[in-house]
């Protein structure tokens, strides 16, 4: 049987949130997703061949993944998400978890997915029993480098004990990631960076996988199973 896709799941979700969100909530929702798409400039983010500066993410048990490391064996996957409770987010991590992460754990190419939440959120990987680990980018490091962190259009005031994301995140800052993959190769030069401005507009684990011919062997029989 057929899964759905990636654009299927967003699709369903907008369809949901039509139905039960107030018409203000969906437009301040629909709003800051197209002010970042108005302002998105491809030319703007690392593009193939550029060198990436050493990093050091934490993962969830407080460990430290390096960019070393990462691609000390050839190409590295790093899959950025916005928060632990997005809800968008914990469609497209499942789904990397079901249709990407198999056909690279059998070519040996590590996956990692980051947010700039400081320390991880373990909800969200026990939420979907992930496979692959799930880091934080402390003060934004690897975010801003890359340039795919933004500010919100909308940033009222907050009090202390306030809900609002820079206390979810741990940052004390609305400054916030945009979703994107990066697909590093061995010498960690960028091979790929595919960045989302609308966060319900993600790239399908098909396209991940067109970039990384290493890992093609075995994707459809993964994908299948």
């Amino acid at each position: 049987m057929a899964h759905p896709t990636l654009h299927q799941l967003y699709a369903e979700l907008q369809a949901e949130r039509e139905r039960t969100w107030a018409p203000e909530q969906l437009e301040r929702n629909a709003s800051q997703r197209r002010s970042l798409v108005a302002r998105f400039d491809p030319a703007a983010y690392p593009q193939p061949g550029q060198v990436i500066a050493p990093f050091t993410l934490i993962d969830q048990d407080g460990k430290a993944l390096t960019r070393d490391e990462l691609v000390a064996h050839g190409p590295a996957v790093l899959v950025f998400f916005r928060f632990a409770g997005c809800p968008a987010c914990n469609l497209a991590l499942p789904h990397y978890n079901r249709h990407l992460w198999p056909a690279l754990k059998a070519a040996g190419i590590p996956l990692v997915a980051v947010s700039a939440q400081n320390p991880v959120d373990r909800s969200i990987i026990n939420r979907h029993g992930l496979d692959f680990p799930v880091a934080a980018d402390p003060d934004y490091a690897l975010g801003r480098a890359l340039g795919i962190t933004f500010l919100p259009d909308d940033q009222p005031a907050v009090k202390p004990g306030d809900n609002w994301i820079g206390a979810t995140l741990g940052t004390n800052s609305y400054e916030i990631d945009q979703p994107a993959v990066l697909i590093l190769n061995g010498d960690a030069t960028v091979r790929r960076l595919i960045v989302s401005p609308d966060w319900m507009d993600r790239p399908e684990s098909e396209t991940v996988l067109d970039h990384l011919p290493e890992a093609r062997s075995g994707d459809l029989a993964a994908n299948a199973a």
